[in-house]
């Protein structure tokens, strides 16, 4: 394979496009060069240069250690990195996806893309400028007072004859400065203490404005590679074989079944099953026809349709709650006083992560070299630290190299690919290219959480809300870890014995809602199968915030009504911060709503029209949304046909793609809520492909979705990468109770579920 390097502004003069062609192993290296120089100081967190360069034409390099998986992310750090450096954004070329050359920032995670990754870079770009602006002083004998800075050119304000760019003063150097880190490693590595301060808002150029996202002309041109097309010499293929019952093993394999196809190896450890070939139909032939004997298992699941009671009775194994919680004496008083208590339960299946391709990756295990693993996974940093520990060489001699793959949002089945490709090299002793078949991929990706919610509120006789207690109960939120860093938080080591190390988290609601006594607390329950299972739960695109805020979004609702208040009143009434009241205040507004304190029922023929809104905090984020849909009464489907959404993440720094990062939050959030339910027998998962696990399309896509951004210059950015998926499912589920006067307490809302509500 030739892997393609297409990046604007690394080797560009005059505005020129430079493309380098490389071998895959060539990629760092060509990185470095590509800056202006030969080598490279070794990256160390409290060194300068392993974050920030020049490049010889005076434009910067910021190496970035986190990839984008699709929401330009890469493009809002040029932004941030630029506004520092008094740089136009375009000039900033940014270096992600490659261990060999970037700090471990975390990888995409938690939308701390912006917030913690994109703070760390721009305080680097900070104090190189800094550097920069003294190193122009004592060239020009201009005090830093008498400097300024255009376009990476610093000029003498009461000279302008006397200037210096960038270029000149470091272009192809290594800035040989340290900085004082923070002691963190992932998401929240920052930079401290800095000598140079951020720039003021009222001085921002860069921020506010919307240059495009880089990727999509090779993405449409077909220019760049993505994982599956990486090939390497002397790369074999490699398959596994997974049981028909999950847990089972492996007794008896019949090598002669596959003596027929050209050098077909086949790999076993404990209860890995894998074959490997030179040619990949060969390696897919392999897995479909050897026979294996598998051992008698006791069936591991429950039906499916008894999912919500085995998570009602199962024992809790931990518990958790808000230390901010009001103690379980008070709460028994509060709730004994009041004239009225309203209650009620909220059901949210497992959902899978349906990446639009199966997950793949290449090892090549070199044990006296340097090994290398190419994946599509969010964290490379941490994938390649399992595959070293696969492998059993050093972390040292592990590079992980991000290729874009068919997305993942969550913790998808990249992570599992590249351990198996691992356990395959490591084997045979070959590089190797695994890649999983649509069935395994929707069937044995982990899954997000299954979980019941639990909700009571007490009113006084005046109609106030005087008690408020949330209880939500199911699967780990970590069954395994979203990180991939650990043999034992992967599918395919699992197989081989290693043993899982479950986080027994699950998590609250997040929420500024004041009631005199209020209560939030979470219990989880044992998998059905410990170890290797198609049901193990990991992060899924705002872990188990969707769950939760369905709940508790649609439980204010339901009290909103009982106590005769319109929706949008409520919130107002006992959100207990300005900030998150404007912002309601401001959807409430733009979306046209009119009050109601009850069910509507507006219909035009046999469709029914409803509204619903809700409110929720992501972090520093906080996101309003309100839905309009139309149901159909004869088939119960449900259309979101418009949606608007208030959207607050402090400072804006790119608007077009801050709302298109949102409107993908919109479609995905309500393909979770309209349409995505695992489904399972006793066995094992029977959801295995797009027509059992079907996912919005373009036909079921609202006709409108309108994006209020709030630009708070002052705050600085936070994450937008999942905040408006939290709050979908609770709007809809809203708007459908105005529609129709029916509660969908279970997700998704299925039209054979909106039908039998009906009924």
């Amino acid at each position: 394979m030739n892997h393609q390097i297409n990046r604007r502004h690394l080797l560009s003069g005059a505005g020129a496009l430079t493309v380098s062609v490389l071998a895959p192993g060539e990629k760092a290296r060509a990185y470095v060069a590509t800056a202006g120089v030969a080598s490279r100081p070794a990256l160390k967190p409290t060194r300068l240069a392993s974050y920030i360069s020049i490049n010889a034409d005076g434009g910067a390099t910021a190496w970035f250690g986190k990839p984008d998986m699709g929401q330009g992310t890469d493009v809002g750090v040029a932004q941030m990195v630029a506004e520092e450096l008094d740089l136009p954004s375009e000039r900033v070329t940014v270096v992600f996806g490659d261990t060999a050359v970037t700090m471990n920032q975390g990888g995409a995670s938690g939308s701390f893309g912006v917030q913690a990754g994109g703070k760390a870079m721009a305080n680097a770009a900070a104090e190189a400028r800094l550097i920069l602006v003294e190193m122009a002083s004592k060239k020009l004998g201009v005090p830093v007072e008498g400097l300024t800075i255009e376009n990476g050119v610093v000029i003498a304000k009461a000279d302008p004859a006397k200037r210096v760019s960038y270029g000149e003063l470091i272009g192809g150097r290594w800035f040989d400065h340290e900085v004082e880190w923070n002691g963190e490693i992932g998401n929240f590595l920052d930079i401290k203490n800095m000598r140079a301060k951020r720039k003021d808002p009222k001085d921002y150029k860069v921020y506010g404005t919307s240059p495009p996202r880089r990727d999509v002309p090779e993405i449409v041109l077909g220019s760049s590679d993505y994982v599956v097309d990486v090939k390497l010499p002397g790369m074999v293929h490699g398959r596994t074989i997974l049981p028909p019952v999950a847990g089972a093993v492996p007794v008896k394999i019949d090598e002669a079944s596959v003596k027929d196809i050209p050098g077909v190896q086949i790999v076993k450890e404990g209860a890995f099953l894998g074959v490997v070939a030179p040619r990949e139909w060969d390696a897919v032939k392999a897995a479909r026809q050897l026979k294996v004997t598998w051992s008698e298992v006791k069936s591991p699941f429950v039906d499916q349709k008894d999912i919500y009671k085995h998570i009602r009775n199962a024992p809790a194994i931990k518990s958790g709650g808000d230390k901010a919680n009001t103690e379980k004496a008070k709460m028994d008083e509060a709730f004994k006083g009041a004239a009225k208590i309203i209650e009620a339960t909220y059901e949210f299946p497992f959902q899978s992560h349906a990446c639009m391709g199966p997950g793949c990756a290449v090892v090549d295990y070199q044990p006296d070299g340097i090994s290398r693993l190419w994946t599509g996974s969010q964290k490379p940093h941490y994938a390649a630290d399992g595959v070293a520990a696969v492998l059993g060489v050093p972390p040292e001699k592990m590079q992980g190299i991000w290729v874009r793959g068919p997305g993942s949002y969550g913790r998808g089945d990249a992570g599992d690919a590249a351990n198996a490709a691992a356990i395959l090299a490591k084997a045979v002793g070959k590089p190797v290219r695994y890649q999983a078949q649509r069935h395994e991929a929707h069937g044995w990706d982990p899954k997000g959480p299954a979980s019941i919610h639990m909700m009571r509120a007490g009113v006084d006789k005046d109609g106030k809300v005087i008690a408020w207690e949330y209880k939500s109960k199911g699967f780990d939120q970590r069954d395994v870890d979203s990180n991939e860093s650990k043999p034992y938080d992967n599918l395919f080591s699992q197989l081989t014995g290693v043993k899982p190390k479950p986080s027994l988290y699950f998590g609250l609601p997040e929420e500024s809602y004041v009631f005199p006594a209020k209560s939030l607390s979470f219990e989880v329950i044992a998998p059905m199968l410990e170890s290797g299972s198609p049901l193990r739960s990991s992060h899924l695109r705002d872990p188990v915030g969707s769950n939760n805020h369905f709940a508790f979004e649609s439980f204010v609702d339901e009290v909103a009504f009982a106590t005769g208040m319109d929706p949008v009143d409520f919130r107002l009434q006992y959100i207990g911060n300005e900030r998150d009241r404007e912002l309601v205040k401001i959807l409430a507004e733009k979306s046209g709503w009119q009050k109601h304190t009850g069910a509507r029922k507006q219909r035009r023929g046999d469709v029914a029209i409803g509204h619903g809104i809700s409110f929720v905090l992501r972090g520093p984020t906080r996101v309003a949304i309100f839905a309009e849909v139309e149901v159909n009464m004869k088939t119960g489907k449900v259309w979101a046909k418009r949606m608007v959404v208030a959207h607050d993440c402090g400072v804006v720094i790119n608007p077009e793609l801050l709302k298109m990062t949102i409107e993908g939050n919109i479609c995905m959030g309500l393909s979770r809520a309209l349409m995505e339910e695992v489904t399972f027998d006793k066995n094992n998962v029977t959801s295995v492909d797009w027509e059992t696990y079907p996912i919005l399309d373009m036909t079921q896509k609202p006709e409108s979705v309108e994006v209020v951004l709030v630009n708070r210059q002052n705050i600085p950015p936070s994450g937008a990468g999942e905040g408006s998926m939290r709050p979908i499912a609770a709007a809809v589920a809203n708007a459908i109770f105005d529609a129709t006067g029916v509660r969908i307490r279970q997700a998704p809302f299925t039209p054979d579920r909106v039908k039998a509500g009906m009924a």
